[in-house]
């Protein structure tokens, strides 16, 4: 089975969203068997690198708020990361482009390495303070993910992987998602939102009971005795 995430490295609802999904993961019968892979989504892809400024002060304009209240919101924030075992501080995050670090994800991904380097850039951003616009700062987060540093280094400055990140985008507008996290199980069904990992929980056992197949015994009308058979203990009649 195939869940697919689409997610902002800028979203405090994506790093959450993903810590409920691994929770109910680790509930489900099918773990085993389950792809999880990581989409490209940018919040704000006009972002400029480098640093945009405070995170409290870009909230208070961009939704008309004082600057009180915008902390007021990261601190129910920092307590709904902190439930599920996260920590957050909003003091020192970088609100800046993430681009790159999406890039960065499918050069991860290509070596086997996209879920580690997944949890150190959202740990990056929202705990550490990290740019992760900087290609400096990707490339040691590649190391930390045990990727090669100089290899990582020359795929952001050669721009690969760029293709990859707006099919990603593209895709995203085709199924009509407007906001992140945003599950696709299976291409069947959708969760929207950092759900509760019981929520997540019933949405893949729903997508795993309907993946099996169902085999109805085919008895036609009439039939008046079955035909012969040999079973596995060596009947046969």
């Amino acid at each position: 089975m195939k869940v697919e995430i689409w997610s902002d490295f800028m979203c405090p609802f994506c790093y959450i969203g993903k810590r409920r999904f691994e929770q109910a993961l680790d509930q489900f019968a099918g773990k085993g068997e389950t792809e999880v892979i990581f989409r490209s989504f940018e919040l704000n892809p006009q972002a400029s690198n480098g640093e945009s400024g405070n995170v409290h002060a870009m909230l208070a304009q961009k939704y008309g708020m004082s600057l009180e209240q915008a902390r007021a919101s990261t601190s129910d924030l920092t307590q709904q990361a902190a439930a599920v075992g996260l920590s957050f501080n909003f003091d020192t995050m970088v609100n800046t482009n993430s681009f790159d670090a999406h890039r960065l994800i499918y050069f991860a991904e290509k070596n086997s390495k996209a879920a580690e380097l997944t949890e150190l850039m959202f740990k990056a951003s929202f705990t550490d303070g990290t740019n992760i616009s900087s290609r400096e700062a990707l490339a040691g987060l590649a190391a930390a993910a045990g990727l090669d540093r100089g290899q990582a280094a020359q795929a952001l400055e050669q721009d690969d992987f760029t293709r990859e990140v707006r099919s990603d985008e593209e895709e995203a507008q085709r199924l009509g998602i407007r906001g992140v996290p945003y599950f696709v199980i299976d291409r069947k069904y959708a969760v929207s939102g950092a759900q509760s990992p019981e929520m997540f929980l019933q949405a893949l056992n729903k997508a795993w009971e309907e993946r099996k197949p169902v085999i109805t015994p085919f008895s036609p009308d009439g039939a008046g005795s079955s035909g012969g058979a040999c079973s596995v203990d060596g009947d046969c009649n």
